[in-house]
C-alpha cells in the first residue's frame, strides 16, 4: 500500500546497484525529478501530527502560565511576552531533545525515529567538544559531566516553562547552560537552534518582560526575527538555489502529477538543469525574503499597506517552505518564525528595532546576528551555516564517506542509539525498498550543484578505476548515526568527526575515504574541497569554479573522468596529518 510503501523507483533496486556508478546516478536522478524522495504517505500525516503536538504543548503551558488563559481566549494573550518567552523556550526543549529539525525519515531516522537525547544522555557516543583534545572538556567521547550538564539543562528548561519568572536568575541560568553545552559539544548548541531561540531569550532575559519593562524586548527581538529573514536572503545570492527549488519542489507531497515535477527541470529526463520556471521561482524566493525583512523594518513609520504587505509576504515565505517538507523537516522552526513574526510586527507595529534599547544590548545584538552572519558569509569555511543563518540555500559545507567493500560494517563499533539505514529498515521493509530510499539520499546531494564537484572528485579521490569498489555515504547519515544529530551542517562530519570515528573503528589506508566541500563565499566564485584519508589524514586539496558546473549534469563527472586535467578543477597533493 502506498499510504505505508514507499514509492518504487521506475527500476528494479537490485538491478540498479550492480550497474556502474554514473548510470546509478543517472537514473536515481531522475526518479528524484519525478518521485521525490516518494516517502510513504503516513510519514507526511505523521510530520503534521507532530507539529500539531509541538502547538499543542505551547497552549498547554500558556494556558497554566499566570497572566495568559485558555486556548479559547487566545486572541486576549497571543501577543504578551510571556507567551512569545514560553514559545522560545519550548521550541529550544524540543530541538535540543532531538524532536524537530533532523528528525524522522526525511533525514534517514526510521528505528528509533529521533536521535537527539538518545545520544546526548548516554556516556561514551561521540560529541565534537569545542577544545578538542583539552582536558576534561576536550574528550571526543561523552562522559557523565557531559550527560549531567545536559541533563541540568532539561531541568532548568523544564522548571522555565512550568514556572515562568519564579526567580529573577530563572531565565539568565538557562542562557548559561546552553553555551556551556555548546563548549563541550558543538553539536548540542547547533541542535538548540540557539542562533535565534538563545539570542531572542537573552533579549528577554535583558530587557525584562514585566509591565515596567517598556517596549525594550519588542525592539531588541525584532532585530533577531530581521536578521533572520535578511540572511537567509543574502545566502541565496549564488549559482545554487535554483537547484534546491526544483529538488525541494520535486519533493512536495502535495504536487501529485509527474508532469508538473518535470517542468522543474529543462529537458527531464536527460538535461536535470532547473529549468526557468525553477530560476524563476528562487530568484521570486530571493526577493521575497529579502523583501519582508525590508517591509517590515519600516513598518513602524510607514503606511499601513507596507506593514501588511511585509506580513503576507513572510506568512507566503514560510507557508511554501513548509508545505515543500523540505529534507531536514524544520518544520516546527519555520511555525515558531511565524508565530513570533505575528508577535512583534503584526502585535507591536508601532516599535520600532532598537528603538530605546541600551548600548550593551545594542552591542550584543549587532555581534549576534550582525558580525557573526556577515563573517560566515565571508568565510563560510570558519562558522556554521546555522550560525551565519544561510538556511536553505544549497550552499552548505558537505561530504561523502567513500567505504571499501563492506567496511562500513565497522561503524558497529561505535556506540550510537541507532544502525546503518538498512538496519533500521529491515524490521518493516524487505531490501530492494532500502536499496531505492538509498538511491534516493545518493540523488538528493548530487542534484544539487555541489553534487557536480562530488561527482568529479569521486574518481580522483578512490581513483577512475577502483570507484566501482566504494559504497558511497552521505556524510549526514554518518553524522546521524554517529552523534545523534544532522541538519545540513557539514562541519559536524568532516575531519573531526572522523578522526572520532578512526579512534574507535582503526581503519586501514585506502578503506575509508572523505571528501569535504566548503561552501562558496559571499562574492567568491570557487569552493574549497578537501581529500582525507581516515589512516594517514589529508590526501590532496584544491577548488572547485563554480561557473563550470553550472551547465554540467550531476552525473558528467563521473561519466567523463576527472583526472588533474579535469576543467574547473585545481589541486595539490599534501601529506599533511588529520
Amino acid at each position: 500500500m502506498r499510504l505505508f510503501d514507499p514509492e518504487p523507483p521506475p527500476f528494479d533496486p537490485l538491478e540498479w546497484e550492480r550497474k556502474p556508478l554514473a548510470e546509478r546516478v543517472r537514473m536515481a536522478c531522475q526518479a528524484w525529478a519525478e518521485q521525490g524522495f516518494g516517502a510513504p504517505a503516513f510519514i507526511f500525516a505523521a510530520y503534521a501530527l507532530k507539529i500539531a503536538a509541538y502547538v499543542g504543548v505551547w497552549f498547554l503551558l500558556c494556558w497554566r502560565t499566570p497572566g495568559l488563559g485558555a486556548p479559547g481566549e487566545l486572541l486576549d494573550w497571543w501577543a504578551e511576552p510571556l507567551a512569545l518567552q514560553q514559545a522560545l523556550v519550548w521550541s529550544l526543549t524540543f530541538e535540543i531533545l532531538g524532536l524537530g529539525c533532523g528528525s524522522g525519515p526525511l533525514t534517514g531516522r526510521y528505528l528509533p525515529p529521533v536521535g537527539g537525547a538518545l545520544y546526548f544522555l548516554r556516556p561514551g557516543t561521540i560529541k565534537l567538544p569545542v577544545f578538542e583534545g583539552a582536558p576534561i572538556i576536550g574528550e571526543a567521547r561523552r562522559s557523565w559531566l557531559d550527560v549531567g550538564l545536559y541533563a541540568g539543562a532539561l531541568a532548568a528548561l523544564g522548571w522555565t516553562m512550568l514556572w515562568p519568572g519564579a526567580a529573577p536568575w530563572q531565565l539568565w541560568l538557562l542562557l548559561a547552560l546552553v553555551p556551556a553545552l555548546g563548549v563541550l559539544d558543538k553539536t548540542l548548541f547547533l541542535a538548540a537552534r540557539a542562533e535565534h531561540f538563545w539570542v531572542m531569550l537573552a533579549c528577554l532575559a535583558w530587557t525584562g518582560i514585566d509591565a515596567d519593562s517598556g517596549s525594550g524586548w519588542i525592539a531588541s527581538t525584532k532585530v533577531v526575527a530581521l536578521a533572520l529573514w535578511f540572511w537567509a536572503g543574502v545566502s541565496k545570492l549564488n549559482h545554487h538555489f535554483p537547484s534546491v527549488v526544483c529538488v525541494m519542489a520535486s519533493n512536495n507531497p502535495t504536487m501529485p502529477f509527474p508532469g508538473l515535477r518535470r517542468r522543474l527541470y529543462r529537458a527531464f529526463p536527460d538535461d536535470l538543469r532547473p529549468s526557468t520556471l525553477s530560476v524563476v521561482l528562487a530568484h521570486a524566493g530571493t526577493a521575497i525574503e529579502l523583501g519582508v525583512p525590508l517591509l517590515l523594518a519600516l513598518g513602524h513609520a510607514a503606511p499601513h499597506w507596507v506593514w501588511l504587505a511585509g506580513i503576507v509576504g513572510m506568512l507566503y515565505l514560510h507557508g511554501y517552505i513548509t508545505s515543500n517538507v523540505p529534507m531536514g523537516v524544520p518544520l516546527e522552526w519555520n511555525v515558531v518564525v511565524v508565530y513570533g513574526g505575528l508577535v512583534l510586527f503584526a502585535g507591536h507595529p508601532e516599535v520600532a528595532p532598537f528603538a530605546g534599547l541600551d548600548p550593551a544590548l545594542i552591542a550584543f545584538l549587532i555581534s549576534s546576528v550582525i558580525a557573526v552572519p556577515l563573517v560566515g558569509n565571508l568565510f563560510p569555511d570558519r562558522v556554521s551555516f546555522l550560525l551565519a543563518m544561510r538556511y536553505y540555500a544549497g550552499n552548505w559545507p558537505v561530504g561523502l564517506w567513500l567505504f571499501r567493500g563492506d567496511k562500513l560494517d565497522e561503524l558497529e563499533a561505535l556506540t550510537k542509539s541507532a544502525g546503518w539505514l538498512e538496519d533500521q529498515l529491515a524490521p518493516f521493509y524487505a531490501r530492494e525498498v532500502f536499496v531505492g530510499l538509498y538511491a534516493k539520499s545518493l540523488a538528493f546531494r548530487f542534484m544539487h550543484l555541489h553534487g557536480r564537484a562530488f561527482a568529479r572528485l569521486i574518481p580522483r579521490a578512490v581513483g577512475e578505476a577502483e570507484v566501482e569498489d566504494y559504497f558511497i555515504v552521505e556524510g549526514e547519515l554518518v553524522g546521524g548515526m554517529a552523534l545523534g544529530w544532522n541538519f545540513g551542517e557539514g562541519h559536524l562530519h568532516n575531519e573531526q568527526l572522523l578522526r572520532a570515528v578512526q579512534a574507535q573503528c582503526g581503519f586501514a589506508e585506502g578503506e575509508l575515504r572523505c571528501i569535504f566541500l566548503e561552501p562558496q563565499a559571499l562574492g567568491g566564485r570557487r569552493q574549497k574541497w578537501r581529500i582525507v584519508d581516515a589512516a594517514t589524514g589529508l590526501v590532496e586539496a584544491g577548488e572547485v569554479e563554480i561557473a563550470s558546473l553550472v551547465d554540467e549534469q550531476p552525473w558528467d563527472g563521473l561519466s567523463l573522468g576527472s583526472g588533474p586535467s579535469r576543467p574547473g578543477v585545481e589541486g595539490s597533493n599534501s601529506s599533511a596529518d588529520l
